[in-house]
Formats: C-alpha cells, sequence, structure tokens
C-alpha cells in the first residue's frame, strides 16, 4: 500500500505523520515534532571535500573560498532526527506532502462570486494583487476558495517555500536529488474543511477553530459549514502564552474584523487543549458549546502511548492528509499550491518534446564551445589578474560607501528625533487638560471604563469604552470640550447590560486653559 508523509512547517517547528489510506480510516503508521534549525553556513560554489565532525556540525576542509556564498539549510542534526523519525519508510517509494501557512502561503479576499473559468479568476486575481498590493504573482501559484459570504479567498506562495527545501534537504541527506512531492496543502484550509467535516453545524451556526502551536497561533471563523474568515496570525503559543484573557481579547478584535457578533461554536485544537483552556473559552463565552478536536477516524494503533496523548498537536497534518485524500477520490475539490518550479525540478528530463528534436545540435555545440574555451585560455588567466586587481579596488570603495552610508544614517535619524521631540512638546500641556479631564470625570462614576483611545490625522481624539448607565455616557460627552457623540450600542458583557460607546473631540480645543 502507498505510504504517505506530510510535512507541517510553522517557523523552526516542523509536525510530520507518515500515512497509509485504508477504505475505512486513515492509518498514522509514525508521528514525530522537530525542531528544525538553520544556521547560516559559508559553501564555496564547488563544494568539494565535506567532512561531518563529530558535533553534528558543518565543517569545509580543503576548500578554495576565494569565491563563495552564505547559505541557510537545515542543520545536520536536524536531518538525522527527520531521518529516525522516519526510520523503517522506504523514503525513495513514498510520496511528501508539504503543508504550509503564513509567511509561505499568502491570502488576499476578493469580492463577489467568480462566473468564469478558474483559469480566467486566477489572471483576474493575479492582476488585483499588482493593482492593490503591488505584489507579481504567477497565475499558475494562485488557489482559491469559496467563502460564506458570496465572496472568495485566494490563496498563493511566492518565492522559494521553507518546507520544500527541508524535503529536498532530506531528500540530499540520503543521497537522492529530490523526493517526489505531488501537493502543498494550505493548513488553515484543510484544517477548516476537517473540522467542517466531522462537525455537524446549523447554517447560522458562528464557529471558531482555534489552533495553539508551539509559538503562534491560528484563528479560523466558520458560518455554517462554510469558511468565513481566517485571522492574522497571532505571535502568541504554548510556549510564550501566560493568560488566557490575551487570546480572549485577540478573539475579540478578530470577531470585530471578521463582522462576527457571537460564536456558537468552538474547537480547540493543537498544543494545548486543556481543560483549563476549555473552561477558560466557557467562562468568556458561556453561550458557545467548546470542544476539543477528537481522532476517532483515525487508526493510531501504530503509535506509542506517549504520541497519542499529545495526537491534537499533529491536527493539522492529519487535516491535510484527509483533505488531500478526499481530493484525491473526488470528494471534494481542494487547493493544490505546487509551483511551477517544484514540477519541472521532480521531472526525469527537464524539457519537452521539442527539446529532443534540438539534441543532436547540443553534441555539435559542445564540440564548438570546448574548442572555443581551450582557444580563450590564456586569455581567461589575462584578465582573471585584472579582476583581482580591480576587486581589491572595489572593496575599499565599498568600505569607504559604507562609512558614509553610517554617517547619513546617524544625520538622518538626528533630524527625524528633533521633529519628533518638537511635534510632543506643543501638544503636551493640551493632552495633560484633556486627561485631567477625562480621569476626573470617570473618578467620579463608577460605572464607566474607557477600552481604546487613538488620536486621528486631523487631531481628533476618539474614545471608546462600555457603561452600566446610558446617561452617564451623555454626561461624560458634555463633559468634554465640543466632543462628538458617535455612536451607542446595548451589549450584554459578562452577563450585564452595558452600553458600548465611541465618542470623538479635538485636542486642539485644550490648546487654551478653561474649564
Amino acid at each position: 500500500m502507498k505510504q504517505y508523509i506530510f510535512i507541517y512547517c510553522e517557523g523552526t517547528d516542523a509536525k510530520v505523520i507518515a500515512v497509509e489510506k485504508t477504505k475505512d480510516k486513515l492509518k498514522i503508521l509514525k508521528a514525530a515534532s522537530l525542531e528544525i534549525i538553520q544556521p547560516s553556513v559559508d559553501i564555496d560554489q564547488d563544494i568539494r571535500g565535506l567532512k561531518i565532525e563529530a558535533d553534528d556540525d558543518l565543517s569545509l576542509v580543503g576548500l578554495n573560498t576565494s569565491e563563495h556564498n552564505t547559505v541557510k539549510k537545515p542543520s545536520y542534526s536536524s536531518l538525522t532526527f527527520m531521518n529516525a523519525a522516519l526510520d523503517g519508510l522506504k523514503l525513495n517509494k513514498t510520496q511528501f506532502v508539504s503543508v504550509i501557512t503564513e509567511p509561505s502561503a499568502y491570502y488576499h479576499e476578493v469580492e463577489g462570486t467568480p462566473r468564469t473559468t478558474s483559469s480566467k479568476v486566477t489572471m483576474q486575481i493575479a492582476e488585483e494583487l499588482q493593482r492593490q498590493r503591488n505584489i507579481a504573482v504567477d497565475k499558475d501559484n494562485i488557489e482559491y476558495v469559496p467563502l460564506a459570504d458570496q465572496s472568495y479567498l485566494s490563496v498563493f506562495v511566492s518565492g522559494e517555500i521553507e518546507c520544500v527545501k527541508l524535503i529536498n534537504s532530506l531528500a540530499n541527506y540520503n543521497g537522492r536529488k529530490f523526493y517526489k512531492i505531488p501537493a502543498i496543502k494550505s493548513a488553515e484550509i484543510s484544517l477548516a474543511y476537517y473540522i467542517i467535516k466531522k462537525e455537524k453545524f446549523f447554517p447560522d451556526d458562528s464557529s471558531l477553530i482555534v489552533y495553539i502551536g508551539k509559538d503562534y497561533s491560528k484563528l479560523i471563523f466558520l458560518k455554517g459549514r462554510k469558511l468565513k474568515h481566517i485571522g492574522s496570525t497571532l505571535d502568541i503559543g504554548k510556549s510564550n502564552l501566560h493568560t488566557y484573557d490575551v487570546y480572549f481579547s485577540k478573539i475579540l478584535l478578530e470577531m470585530e474584523n471578521g463582522g462576527i457578533s457571537s460564536l456558537d461554536n468552538i474547537i480547540v485544537c493543537g498544543e494545548d487543549d486543556s481543560e483549563n483552556l476549555l473552561l477558560s473559552f466557557y467562562g468568556t463565552f458561556p453561550e458557545a458549546n467548546v470542544t476539543k478536536v477528537d481522532f476517532k477516524d483515525v487508526d493510531v494503533t501504530e503509535l506509542p502511548t506517549d504520541t497519542k496523548n499529545i495526537l491534537s498537536s499533529f491536527c493539522v497534518p492529519i487535516a491535510a492528509a484527509q483533505d488531500f485524500f478526499a481530493d484525491l477520490s473526488g470528494e471534494h475539490k481542494g487547493i493544490n499550491l505546487l509551483p511551477k518550479y517544484v514540477i519541472e525540478q521532480q521531472k526525469f528530463l527537464q524539457f519537452g518534446w521539442h527539446g529532443f528534436a534540438i539534441l543532436p545540435l547540443l553534441f555539435v555545440a559542445a564540440f564548438f564551445f570546448t574548442q572555443k574555451t581551450l582557444e580563450n585560455n590564456s586569455t581567461i588567466k589575462s584578465l582573471n589578474s585584472d579582476i583581482i586587481k580591480y576587486q581589491k579596488l572595489y572593496d575599499k570603495n565599498q568600505s569607504i560607501i559604507n562609512q558614509i552610508t553610517s554617517l547619513e544614517g546617524k544625520i538622518n535619524n538626528f533630524g527625524r528625533t528633533q521633529a519628533i521631540l518638537d511635534s510632543v512638546s506643543i501638544g503636551t500641556l493640551a493632552w495633560t487638560r484633556a486627561a485631567n479631564n477625562i480621569s476626573s470625570f470617570i473618578k467620579k462614576k463608577k460605572n464607566l471604563w474607557l477600552t481604546s483611545v487613538a488620536l486621528s490625522s486631523e487631531n481628533k481624539v476618539k474614545l471608546e469604552g462600555y457603561s452600566l448607565n446610558k446617561y452617564v455616557v451623555t454626561d461624560l460627552a458634555y463633559s468634554l470640550r465640543s466632543a462628538e457623540l458617535k455612536s451607542v450600542f446595548f451589549e450584554t458583557l459578562r452577563e450585564k447590560n452595558s452600553y458600548k460607546f465611541v465618542l470623538s473631540f479635538d485636542i486642539a480645543n485644550y490648546n487654551k486653559a478653561g474649564k
């Protein structure tokens, strides 16, 4: 039975699972979590005599380092651990599926429903990305999925993909040029598909998938059984999470950005799906059904007990595997972000039928260029000496330019610092008066608090907050100089009736003394 390896790369963390697809279930053969270290290594353009020392570091022995580049590649120890984790599998007969997220994958929401062929839609998306975001993307590297609000979300890749480089490095480690990569999946879209397939959501349900990684987290919003909104990647994970309240404030902000007023379901998965986390979600969203992902549809009999206990941390590659096999069987139309350059790299011959037609000419050209090379050897030696001389002159001039650039930066920074200090000193008194005005009012009113204070480019101060009494909001507006009450909305906050308000006033009104 054909075996597949799914690798999910998220920062320096990689989740790897080896699977087989049976008739009834997805069978996981191996699962491992690895830290991928990518040290900078100086590698000569013509590497010979590469030697591996006992401490797993890379050292270059007996090399001509006159011309070299600095490149990044996974450390030898990382590849050793990954190879050990996949021990027992015939990797040359196994296919690898890469699962990526930001910053390897980019998302762009497009208004309206596509009413034309797929190739034309991707061309329109490529033109819109060039026009709106000044990003040049090949239409063949763009995929899209429908959203719940009659629009669609485009997904695209640009440049080299780190997870693909990791797979190629593993192939090089085992003496092969590459391993077969049939697909590249989006972590967020695959996870959304897997949860929608498992859970029975009502058409009007608003649901949230919370994936907690080691250093990052993902928020994926659903409407019914369709994707609604993918939130920004949060730089909060299990390793740097000190209080769950930080999560809840981020979730509320993303709900506001996505136009989501309430949550009916919350599904927690990833590195942390503890009872404490679930109870905290219950406390913050009492009306929501909070659950964690179960994996009853997956055969884990081959895995050790300690891996079974943390199976939720592998939910993304598991979801990608379910997405991949469903797409393979025609159960649904998934996305594949495999770029053209990877497809070309994996071809046995890198040219089409027309390449074979000119194959005889290659031998003639090889003979001709070999002859010309031999004739020009003396000229090349002379030019090489000139290159060395001019290279020394270039290095000397470059050193002088770097010194000039450093001085220019210091001069520019001084000007910007002076401008900032001048602008701050002008408005200090006005801000002091305004702050005293606001704080004295709030001190008297115990049922009002502010959540946001912002200054617009027109010197308008925008205040946002909550009050348990709507008349207090009016009194606050009257107490400020020429304040305008923009909006007051009724909102239930932690089982209490409250009023969310927004008002603004001109900070310039406080430049003069007075009440």
